[in-house]
């Protein structure tokens, strides 16, 4: 049995028999996978069989035979990584890949059997994700970037621009705070996937699903004192008559947000409050999953906001909630 893909071959897989393309095809048209992700994969598969052909002593993988590759090899290739500094975190991940492809070259009959199915990968143990505190978050948007209450009708073209990127940022915040968003699914917001009426956004996250995610009054309200703003920034320019994507969030030029801008501003205001070594978009969305839990959420609510696919991937938040769990008992409990 054979799978189609038109996906190009890296250099290392033209001289040889191995399936990577259509791999790395049905990854992107079954699984619906982002293309950054199939890019992981494909740099994993280099990873591992650029390894292989130095380990067997071969000059590329034209005569190659995937079903010779022995757990012992697998794990010479873990070491390998670990030698070379990879985090065990992504050596895993690395396997996972290659587990992937063998599994999917069984499938399609090119071979009998895979060293992978037996093979048991290192567990290890999930780091607490950093957030901030309730009164850090109350401190950034009350001190930090108040709301404002000044008329944008009557601004200079100097200050309209400053209030133009102050509203911006704030928006930013709030959103990724208010609603957890992922740092792509902010940059490619448009204007039609959010509905200020009913208090939701629809997004587009990891493996191109789709959720829709509530939006607070406080998001709103930053919402609508930003928007008011950008069509007085913008007000000569009609974005629909110039055929430009309405982006929610965007430069002063009108172009469409790009992450190092959102990661350097989310740094800039983060300092304020923070002393987090990772003051990145992240630190709000890990806010957001591990105040709502710490107010009673349940754990498949804040999962399906995340865009999480399972909920084994939210449970690391409980890890906080429990410690807060316990700071209240201690404090409320009379024979605690």
């Amino acid at each position: 049995m054979k799978c189609s893909s038109n996906t190009l071959l890296p250099a290392i897989f033209q001289r040889g028999t191995l399936p990577v393309g259509e791999f790395l095809g049905k990854l992107t048209s079954s699984r619906n996978l982002s293309p950054n992700t199939v890019v992981a994969y494909r740099t994993d598969l280099v990873q591992f069989f650029s390894f292989l052909v130095k380990h067997f002593g071969l000059q590329d993988l034209a005569c190659f035979d995937p079903e010779q590759v022995t757990q012992v090899d697998i794990r010479l290739f873990m070491g390998a990584l670990m030698q070379r500094g990879v985090q065990p975190r992504s050596v895993a991940r690395k396997l996972a890949a290659i587990k992937s492809f063998y599994r999917y070259m069984q499938e399609c009959g090119y071979i009998r059997s895979s060293p992978f199915t037996s093979l048991v990968t290192p567990k290890f143990p999930q780091r607490v994700p950093a957030f901030l505190s309730e009164e850090q978050t109350d401190k950034l948007f009350n001190e930090v970037l108040p709301s404002s209450l000044y008329d944008v009708h009557t601004m200079e073209e100097g200050a309209l621009e400053t209030s133009f990127v102050r509203e911006r940022d704030r928006t930013i915040l709030e959103l990724l705070y208010g609603s957890g968003l992922r740092l792509s699914e902010l940059t490619g917001l448009t204007m039609e996937e959010l509905n200020l009426a009913d208090g939701y956004v629809k997004l587009t996250g990891k493996g191109r699903k789709q959720r829709i995610v509530p939006v607070g009054q406080p998001t709103i309200d930053a919402l609508k004192k930003y928007f008011e703003v950008r069509r007085n920034f913008f007000r000569i320019r009609d974005e629909r008559e110039a055929g430009l994507p309405l982006y929610v969030f965007v430069t002063k030029r009108g172009k469409k947000l790009y992450p190092m801008l959102i990661q350097r501003l989310t740094r800039k205001y983060l300092k304020s409050v923070t002393e987090q070594k990772k003051k990145n978009p992240h630190l709000l969305r890990h806010s957001f999953a591990t105040h709502l839990l710490n107010s009673g959420a349940d754990l498949k609510s804040v999962s399906e906001m995340l865009g999480h696919s399972n909920l084994s991937t939210t449970e690391i938040y409980t890890h906080v909630t429990f410690e807060r769990l316990k700071e209240v008992y201690l404090k409320a409990h009379p024979n605690a």
